[in-house]
């Protein structure tokens, strides 16, 4: 059986983490799709009103990120959480682009809630997935992006199988290796929570997710939520 584990190195860093689950599987991810991307634009149209009268940096849901990534030895000035590099880029005038349905779908919750997301191919993953410190012999992997494999900085959060990272630095940057594609019928999307993010947001961003997917993704879709007090999940085989 494939499990998704949180380390206990992790909860006694972060002891208030939580982490809330989507697995599908059987679905269609292929082109997209119009009310989708509008949910998506209309989330970044009044991404600016939303945040009026705070900085990026100072919001309460993306500040936490900041620390956290100070306490395992990034600078979130070069290494932005996920959420928080979303939110720049859409204040800046971008539209967030069209990836795959999937991708669209998850970029939608989490301009909504201000809340990290991200997601793995579950048939690009092998063995166990881990939310862990890096070791300092760390394997390279080749991010998104990027034209060579590197390492992982030890003691950095990462996301990882057995045979390495799947995501650098808790959610900054995404492994090539197991990236949703239009391909892809099997996966697995996290929402993150930090204080003062706690079950409730996360539970409403994972019913969101989950009911977007069915709605227009179909396949079969189940939620978990992973805490201290439940520190692992069963996985698809």
């Amino acid at each position: 059986m494939t499990r998704f584990l949180v380390s206990d190195q992790i909860f006694q860093s972060f002891p208030d983490v939580i982490l809330g689950v989507v697995i599908f599987q059987g679905i269609e991810n292929k082109g997209e799709n119009k009310d989708v991307t509008a949910g998506l634009r209309e989330v970044e149209a009044s991404l600016g009103s939303r945040l009026a009268g705070i900085s990026v940096s100072d919001h309460p849901q993306i500040s936490p990120w900041r620390e956290a990534y100070r306490k395992f030895g990034a600078k979130p000035k070069d290494y932005p959480s996920s959420i928080e590099n979303l939110v720049r880029r859409v204040l800046k005038g971008h539209h967030v682009p069209h990836i795959n349905l999937v991708v669209d779908i998850y970029n939608w919750i989490s301009l909504r809630h201000i809340i990290p997301v991200g997601g793995e191919d579950l048939d690009q993953i092998v063995g166990d997935i881990h939310l862990t410190f890096a070791s300092d012999s760390e394997p390279p992997v080749r991010l998104l992006g990027e034209p060579e494999a590197r390492s992982p900085k030890p003691r950095e959060v990462i996301y990882r199988d057995e045979v390495s990272a799947i995501c650098r630095r808790w959610n900054w940057k995404e492994a090539d290796r197991t990236k949703f594609t239009e391909q892809t019928t099997n996966g697995i999307l996290i929402v993150e929570g930090l204080p003062p993010v706690r079950d409730e947001l996360v539970q409403r961003a994972i019913d969101e997710l989950s009911s977007l997917v069915s709605l227009h993704c179909g396949g079969a879709v189940r939620k978990e939520i992973l805490s201290v007090s439940a520190p692992e999940i069963m996985l698809p085989a």
